[in-house]
């Protein structure tokens, strides 16, 4: 065996394992994750995308599919747990390659067609770098066109006999988690991930791997939030495989997702946040309301200063 081979199969057997399931690939990107339902060598039409990362993750979504399921399988559709910038950086590449439909919920549509932006980020949440940075994120809508579909009403899901599709709204609003009860699998989206996001360590890391709330940045309605946590507790997942972070399966993970559930407001809750006390609305349309922005700590503190330096300043001229 050569020291290169030896390298590529000590990096391999150092990866964590990306197959959840017989049906079910995890396939990580940096600081996000994107997930293959279909099983191995399944034909075009056959699997499921969820999720397109961001806009740099094309490649390796496609990569990933031509290994598991050959170099010119297309899926059946692309499937959003929700359409913040980091879950569909790739979707109008993938779409157009590929000629597939991509599904949300009604509630996301409008972020999907351009009729609607997202609230503002909300750095005021504070926990690290990737909250402070928020403020350069993109949240405006995309335009998908025709190709822009509802999930059905029934909660099927298309392309994924089996599975059922969860309305967990809060962290947008109309964010969805997948759900299969033969095996109690659970794929959540951002309704709860399995790092701290806002940290830029950790969310580059992924470590620790602890349940935790979503990014807090970009939710806008902590009531629903909290709601949504507490429907998915109560699946009793036997395998989380969440939008950020490394999937967890488990007493451990099901032990961690209650109490997240039974002490939300302790522990993910900020002490302050610009939707902490009122939340944005929205509906069909999009957006609807977004309540005003509060003064960051740090950003007072220097205003404070400033004033009173002017103050100083006139004062001691008198």
């Amino acid at each position: 065996m050569t020291a290169a081979v030896a390298d590529r199969e000590t990096a391999r057997a150092a990866a964590p394992d990306t197959a959840l399931a017989h049906d079910v690939e995890w396939v990580p990107h940096t600081m996000v994750n994107s997930y293959l339902v279909g099983p191995p060598g399944a034909g075009s039409g056959e699997w499921v995308l969820i999720d397109t990362g961001m806009p740099f993750s094309g490649g390796t979504i496609r990569t990933a599919a031509a290994a598991r399921f050959g170099p010119d399988s297309r899926p059946k559709a692309i499937v959003l747990t929700h359409a913040h910038f980091d879950h569909v950086g790739a979707v109008r590449e993938l779409a157009g390659l590929w000629d597939v439909p991509v599904y949300a919920h009604r509630l996301e549509l409008p972020y999907l067609t351009g009729r609607s932006d997202y609230p503002p980020p909300d750095p005021a949440v504070g926990g690290g770098m990737m909250a402070y940075l928020c403020r350069l994120y993109p949240r405006r809508g995309i335009d998908l066109g025709p190709r822009a579909r509802v999930l059905p009403a029934d909660g099927t899901v298309p392309g994924m006999p089996g599975w059922r599709w969860v309305h967990t709204p809060g962290h947008s609003p109309g964010h969805v988690s997948f759900f299969r009860e033969a095996d109690r699998f659970l794929i959540a989206g951002d309704a709860f991930v399995t790092t701290k996001q806002e940290s830029a360590a950790s969310a580059l890391t992924r470590l620790p791997q602890e349940v935790r709330r979503p990014p807090a940045y970009f939710t806008t309605d902590w009531h629903q939030a909290r709601n949504s946590v507490r429907a998915l507790a109560r699946l009793r997942p036997e395998v989380a495989a969440t939008g950020h972070g490394i999937p967890m399966r488990g007493e451990t993970m099901r032990r961690e997702l209650e109490e997240l559930a039974d002490h939300f407001d302790r522990l993910a809750v900020p002490p302050v946040g610009r939707y902490v006390a009122e939340p944005a609305r929205a509906d069909e349309t999009g957006t609807t309301y977004v309540p005003p922005p509060l003064v960051e700590p740090i950003l007072g503190a220097v205003a404070a200063l400033g004033i009173g330096a002017a103050v100083g300043w006139m004062t001691g001229r008198r």
